[in-house]
């Protein structure tokens, strides 16, 4: 790390054209890591930026044209000075900057103008998508591949560092899907229609107490007077084709801004799961190897439209449509090989066609307005979400002895789980000044959820598929939360004091009539959530923050279903009504100095259930997941964020992460107690080879490591980009590739207790895309307002929660 810091080296050119100023904030003080941009005067396209020094003042070599200065920092309205004429060899001095502090009006509203690809806080770390981060990649695969911090699989479990489950958010809003089709959503938003991406590790009371991480992807949305729009299309390839398309558009006229956005997106993609048990039960060693292998491929398309109208300066009201249709096919081969002390005994091969399409609809009615000219504010959402989920499954089983002659008839099975899931919600939020530097923020909320779930399973007799009583059942979950909060900010000389406590009331209830385990079930408890923040400003450069935050992890839907999901005859899936929600302390102690970050942090997870808990019957060699509260999961480590300028064209962000967990089980469970570090390093290159274009070369490496009950190994991989802007600026061309030299998957090993195994998961992510985006109209620099709905605590858990079909 000092050898990095050490080569931070700016250099000037010598008699170049450039421009040359200073910025001052509060009170004329210098405005310290203010952005500077650079605009075209001719069509206010961007030619390059950079930030201020702890003087204020910037510098910037150009070429002899005529330019626009906007300079933005954050808390402050944006500047917009010039033009300014430079001619060759000039060195301009431009007109001294007075930055504003911004009084928000309606919406709270992020504004980015081209800052560094990577902006972090003791609070949160913000991505900044450029078309060579985001072009030809999904929102998973940015999450996966690029966010410092985030570790994001297949299942559709998502984490920020050191907390067990991260909420999911677009545009403030949760997304209320889990396991496959979160991932499926996530997957169908295109990486070009994202401004930013929010990794919020210290929300406050005011965010529903399941956040205790929060990922918030903000849309891009134009904000300019008039109309604009933008069109791109993707082309790609990795095993198999994969294409999207895509339109963002915008329409702003006096008191009405109307926006939206259609994305969809076709892929056909594998997916290769392997795992090896061992059995030594009386004297003989079994061993039971799978081999499965799915070919996936369907359609993805999601949607949103909607409307903001300014009653007046200080009222508005708004309506959003928002959507995701998922179709897909799924082609699943799955082959079991069973041997006895060494010897192949026989063989099970499973192949099944599964169809699953998913419909999520959220309709939502919002409010916000300033009450006075003091700063009283009120804002309102209601909110209805309708998801309808519909997964067909036919399999055949053909059974044959070691001499690959069959001994059993082909066994065909019906696994068909419809379900239907509704949510209502609604949310007020009320802030109140108290002084120029402090305010009290309150709020209340209400939440209820029905899911009705049916799954149909049995063998076909005679050509007519038949119903099992055994395993065929119904569930009907209702989920009911009422919370409230009160938040406290505030600024005295050098502190800066955030203080809430969040209060709720969670009542739920199941009934179904499963054979296998009681599921009629009800639960009623409250919950305490506190959160608090102080931080301190040593000098210009460098501040201190301490943080504090209690979360709660409410079990996704689908795992309370008692549902089977079904792999082969010797392996399934379960779900569990009993499991009761896991919370999680967080606290941290953050350094800033300048743009550098060090952060120690700890958390205790009570509860923990974040993994598949494999059980195995030696008798019947039947193996079963099952989500239980495994016990308690401890994280204590230290964090660095070390960006880097080596030139003018070639400039680098270091994410490091080094911690020590620990995993406690419960008696029941058996005696497991064991620790592991874990180090993380992430890194992005850029390099700018002239004002249009640009390339890039990121990766990550994880460390070996244990979890739940598996010892992981070293994951790594490499991915690099190519982007052109043509067409006067207007058109982007981009070429991106993940996973260079294949290497990224999930290699496990297991023993514990009667459980001895392997586990080798890989999906596709050696993918190589060309991107075009051509933008029309109005081009704005201002992202999506953040539509903060009362829906957000929900939706992540609400489908799959007919019975996710295991292996997918």
């Amino acid at each position: 790390m000092a050898f990095l810091l050490s080569a931070y080296n700016p250099i000037y050119a010598q008699n170049a054209s450039g421009i040359h100023g200073k910025v001052y904030g509060e009170n004329k003080q210098p405005a310290e890591a203010a952005n500077v941009i650079l605009l075209s005067a001719a069509d206010s396209s961007i030619i390059k930026s950079t930030i201020c020094n702890d003087s204020g003042e910037y510098r910037l070599t150009v070429t002899p044209g005529k330019y626009l200065l906007l300079i933005s920092r954050l808390r402050y309205d944006q500047s917009l000075t010039g033009p300014y004429v430079i001619n060759d060899g000039e060195d301009l001095l431009a007109d001294n900057v007075m930055l504003v502090l911004h009084t928000p009006l309606l919406k709270e509203v992020t504004v980015t103008a081209q800052r560094q690809y990577i902006d972090v806080r003791p609070d949160k770390v913000v991505l900044n998508l450029n078309s060579l981060s985001s072009d030809g990649r999904s929102a998973f695969d940015i999450l996966r591949e690029q966010a410092p911090g985030v570790h994001a699989d297949t299942k559709g479990n998502l984490s920020l560092i050191g907390h067990a489950n991260a909420l999911v958010m677009v545009n403030g809003k949760q997304v209320r899907l889990s396991s496959q089709d979160l991932v499926d959503y996530l997957q169908s938003l295109p990486g070009n229609a994202i401004k930013q991406i929010e990794l919020i590790t210290s929300p406050s009371a005011k965010y529903d107490a399941a956040g205790a991480g929060i990922i918030n992807i903000v849309s891009k949305r134009g904000t300019a007077e008039g109309t604009n729009f933008a069109v791109s299309s993707t082309a790609g390839y990795g095993t198999y084709g994969k294409a999207g398309a895509g339109i963002n558009f915008n329409s702003k006229h006096k008191n009405l801004n109307v926006f939206g956005n259609y994305n969809f997106t076709y892929d056909k993609t594998d997916h290769v799961f392997l795992t090896n048990r061992d059995i030594d039960y009386k004297g003989m060693l079994s061993n039971y190897d799978v081999r499965y292998n799915t070919v996936y491929q369907g359609s993805k398309q999601n949607y949103s439209v909607g409307a903001d109208y300014v009653i007046s300066k200080k009222h508005t009201i708004g309506v959003l449509i928002e959507g995701v249709v998922t179709n897909n096919n799924y082609n699943k081969n799955n082959l079991l090989n069973m041997s006895n002390n060494g010897v192949l005994d026989s063989t099970i091969s499973t192949k099944s066609k599964l169809h699953r399409k998913l419909s999520n609809a959220s309709y939502d009615v919002n409010y916000v307005g300033k009450l006075d000219s003091n700063g009283r504010a009120l804002s309102a959402d209601v909110v209805f979400n309708d998801i309808d989920r519909n997964a067909a499954e036919y399999i055949d089983n053909y059974f044959n002895n070691s001499a690959d002659i069959a001994y059993r008839p082909m066994l065909s099975l019906q696994n068909l789980s419809p379900a239907d899931t509704h949510i209502w919600s609604a949310k007020v939020d009320y802030i109140h000044p108290l002084s120029k530097t402090s305010k009290l923020e309150a709020g209340f909320k209400y939440s209820l959820t029905e899911s009705n779930n049916q799954l149909i399973f049995g063998p076909e007799v005679d050509g007519v598929y038949q119903s099992s009583p055994r395993f065929s059942s119904t569930f009907d979950y209702k989920e009911n939360v009422n919370s409230g909060y009160i938040n406290y900010n505030g600024k005295v000389n050098k502190f800066s004091v955030m203080a809430g406590m969040r209060l709720e009331q969670t009542n739920t209830s199941g009934h179904g009539n499963s054979a296998l385990m009681n599921s009629d079930v009800e639960k009623h408890y409250l919950s305490w959530i506190p959160r608090a923040d102080i931080g301190y400003k040593i000098n210009d450069k460098q501040s201190l923050d301490l943080n504090f935050s209690r979360s709660i992890s409410r079990p996704d839907f689908a795992v309370v279903n008692p549902f089977l999901s079904f792999a082969d005859l010797y392996d399934y899936k379960q779900g569990n009504p009993n499991i009761a929600p896991s919370f999680t302390n967080y606290l941290s102690l953050s350094h800033t100095y300048s743009k550098y970050l060090a952060t120690l942090y700890a958390s205790v997870t009570s509860n923990f259930y974040n993994f598949n808990g494999y059980m195995l019957n030696d008798s019947s060699k039947v193996s079963r997941t099952v989500t239980e509260n495994f016990g308690k999961l401890s994280i204590y480590g230290v964090r660095f964020y070390v960006p880097i300028i080596f030139t003018t064209w070639w400039e680098a962000d270091n994410n490091i992460d080094a911690s020590y967990q620990r995993i406690v089980a419960y008696p029941k469970y058996g005696n497991l107690n064991k620790g592991t570090q874990y180090v993380i390093f992430n890194s992005t290159q850029r390099f700018k080879f002239s004002d249009t274009f640009s390339g890039e070369i990121g990766g990550e490496y994880d460390s070996p490591t244990f979890y739940g009950i598996g010892q992981f190994k070293a994951d790594y991989y490499v991915r690099a980009g190519l982007s052109k802007r043509i067409l006067h600026n207007n058109g982007t061309l981009t070429f991106n590739t993940s996973d260079i030299f294949n290497t990224h998957r999930d290699w496990s090993a297991i023993n514990y207790q009667n459980l001895h195994m392997t586990v080798y998961d890989k999906i596709e992510t050696r993918r190589f895309f060309l991107t075009f985006t051509y933008r029309f109209g109005n081009v704005s620099l201002k992202s999506a307002a953040k539509h903060r709905t009362g829906n957000e605590d929900e939706q992540k858990r609400a489908t799959g929660s007919a019975g996710e079909v295991a292996g997918n």
